[in-house]
């Protein structure tokens, strides 16, 4: 009598086919192993991220729109927002047209957003011509006491007072005009002035 091969009894095919076919069962099991449950922070963070608005760059800033910003004592640029450029999305992020001016009066300009209470991106980054080019950046944490301390400035005495977005681009017009929001307390110090 002639000797079977191992495994070749109940399932002979599976046994010809060898490992290659063993291997696409075991995929195909696999692929249709039931997903891990999403958590309510994950739902809650992709739904964040997939809703928000896309805003092509605003117009390039006029002098007479902008408005300067205090950042701090060791600041060596001076920073201005365009106020026409200010907008508050339904997505709750804070754009803006910044400009920073070098010490040797030349102007940085770029397109941002930020989004309460600590997040920024960069959109766009002004040419010299008054054309935008695209540097389209991830959401990233700002840095106190850094070069790039404007960011942690305008969110935190301007467009984003006690942790929450302004509701309206007046609002944060008047801010900026003010000094800071009107709910948020700054010490002279920290406003430019001198004691």
């Amino acid at each position: 009598m002639p000797r079977r091969r191992r495994g070749a009894g109940r399932y002979p095919r599976l046994a010809r086919g060898g490992p290659r076919l063993r291997w696409l069962l075991v995929l195909l099991v696999a692929g249709c192993a039931p997903t891990q449950p999403v958590s309510d922070w994950e739902r809650q963070n992709r739904q964040r991220l997939v809703s928000e608005d896309t805003a092509a760059p605003p117009p390039y800033p006029r002098h007479a729109d902008l408005i300067e910003f205090y950042v701090s004592p060791t600041a060596e640029f001076k920073y201005f927002v365009d106020a026409r450029s200010l907008s508050v999305g339904a997505d709750r992020i804070v754009r803006f047209t910044l400009v920073a001016r070098s010490p040797s009066g030349v102007d940085n300009v770029s397109y941002e957003g930020i989004r309460c209470p600590r997040e920024h991106r960069l959109y766009a980054v002004a040419r010299a011509e008054g054309s935008w080019s695209s540097r389209d950046s991830d959401w990233r944490e700002f840095a106190r006491g850094t070069s790039l301390g404007w960011q942690y400035a305008l969110a935190h005495y301007f467009f984003c007072p006690h942790r929450d977005p302004i509701r309206s681009a007046a609002e944060g017009v008047d801010a900026l005009r003010r000094g800071s929001h009107p709910s948020v307390y700054v010490e002279p110090k920290n406003l430019g002035g001198s004691n």
